[in-house]
């Protein structure tokens, strides 16, 4: 008898799972601020979740239809901006903007606006980069400046009912910013026990502790 079968003829412990359909997997991940260069010279912001690191890399997955992918795309310099719990609030105000005009139909559907000055709006304070054109967020403890290395379309075959894709960015981390309160003195360590990032979990904020809030597009 192979493994899996003896497996399959195992009385299985009934643990408590159910089997359930939802509709986003934001199961935990730190927000992140993307900074893309305009290609009038300015600074969007692209707040977004759907990011992971491997040594030097940054993988980012972006809506195909969203400005900061198309800026990434198009002048292949970024900053990631990592806020920490207590920005929620303007993390959330900008939530619903978007540098595209127009509004693409799908995101004007959910309440999407187009929104230009998202530092204005957010109150979020543009600080110089040193080695990449777009601008840094001041607020943001841990700011990474980086390059646009490969860009891939999604695998397998992507459901028609929905009308954007998205694409994986890949990115190479060229300098690291943090904020002297989160890093270990006479160090380059962050201090864990002074750095919380804000996290997304199923479309509501955390940081470590309570429910902070939620996002507009929160269905409960």
């Amino acid at each position: 008898m192979s493994h899996s079968a003896e497996l399959l003829a195992m009385p299985q412990p009934d643990a408590g799972h159910i089997e359930i359909t939802p509709s986003v997997l934001y199961v935990g991940t730190p927000v992140a601020l993307i900074t893309s260069l305009n290609a009038d010279g300015t600074t969007n912001i692209s707040p977004m979740s759907s990011a992971w690191t491997l040594f030097d890399r940054v993988v980012l997955g972006m809506t195909s239809t969203s400005k900061g992918r198309e800026n990434a795309v198009r002048d292949p310099q970024i900053v990631i901006n990592f806020p920490s719990p207590d920005l929620w609030p303007k993390v959330e105000a900008i939530a619903r903007g978007t540098g595209r005009n127009p509004v693409p139909p799908h995101k004007e559907k959910i309440g999407y606006r187009f929104e230009p000055e998202k530092f204005e709006v957010s109150g979020f304070t543009p600080q110089e980069s040193t080695v990449v054109r777009p601008l840094r967020i001041a607020e943001c403890p841990i700011q990474f400046e980086a390059e646009v290395v490969a860009c891939h379309d999604p695998g397998g075959d992507w459901p028609r009912e929905r009308p954007e894709a998205f694409q994986i960015i890949e990115t190479r981390v060229l300098r690291v910013h943090a904020h002297r309160s989160v890093v270990v003195p006479g160090t380059s360590h962050i201090d864990t026990a002074k750095w919380q990032p804000l996290l997304y979990v199923f479309r509501h904020y955390f940081g470590t502790g309570s429910d902070l809030g939620r996002t507009f597009k929160a269905e409960a």
